[in-house]
């Protein structure tokens, strides 16, 4: 099957099962990250067609989503792309992208294996930031029904990616712990050249929001 066939049936697939989801990882954050990932594709002269079903299928079955399980999201990933008559290669390529992607709180020591996987990431990373990161840290925590800030609560640390998902099941944190668990961290976890330069300016965005929360919290501005 052409290759540009395989992407639009992959690319339907994925928006006729995320089109309703609510907390910011829907099909528009894939797009956003799609359209992302083939820009530092051309940049880095990547696979462009393993980027792209990478990015299509990145969040297919997110394991926080499903009681911690890593192995759901690389097994969905695959029955999508099986029937399509996707490569083996091409394949393996994609669900290990899928299976390392996560932040997972911030102790994934297990890191991309490939220039393409290094890409999707970067993509995904840059969506968790800037105004866009902003916009879809409070989305995820009024989807968790999680409070927006709290004084007396501090951000959290993990020791490993088990504990971040016993806090995650637990439903605990605000959305402003949230900037420090992790979203002002991802600037420096930037995997190539572009996407680094590209995180800079999104994450002083951020740290100014911050700065204007805190003042209009305190009724200070």
């Amino acid at each position: 099957m052409d290759k540009k066939v395989i992407l639009k049936k992959v690319a339907d697939h994925v928006r006729e099962k995320m089109s309703s989801e609510g907390s910011g990882h829907d099909w528009w954050h894939i797009v956003r990250v799609w359209n992302m990932a083939r820009h530092l594709a051309k940049e880095e002269k990547a696979d462009l067609f393993v980027v792209e079903l990478g990015a299509l299928l990145h969040d297919i079955a997110d394991y926080k989503f499903h009681g911690g399980d890593y192995s759901v999201g690389p097994r969905v990933a695959r029955e999508v792309m099986e029937p399509l008559g996707v490569d083996l290669e091409t394949m393996d390529h994609v669900c290990d992208i899928v299976a390392t992607i996560s932040f997972k709180g911030g102790v994934n020591r297990e890191g991309m294996r490939t220039l393409e996987g290094k890409i999707v990431q970067d993509a995904d990373r840059l969506d968790a930031i800037g105004a866009m990161g902003i916009a879809r840290v409070f989305a995820f925590g009024g989807n968790r029904n999680r409070p927006m800030h709290d004084p007396d609560q501090k951000p959290q640390t993990y020791k490993n990616k088990e504990e971040y998902i016993a806090a995650f099941k637990k439903n605990e944190g605000t959305s402003i712990n949230h900037f420090y668990e992790k979203l002002l961290l991802l600037k420096d976890r930037m995997n190539t050249k572009a996407a680094t330069e590209i995180a800079k300016s999104r994450h002083e965005f951020m740290e100014g929001y911050l700065n204007q929360f805190y003042a209009e919290w305190e009724g200070k501005r």
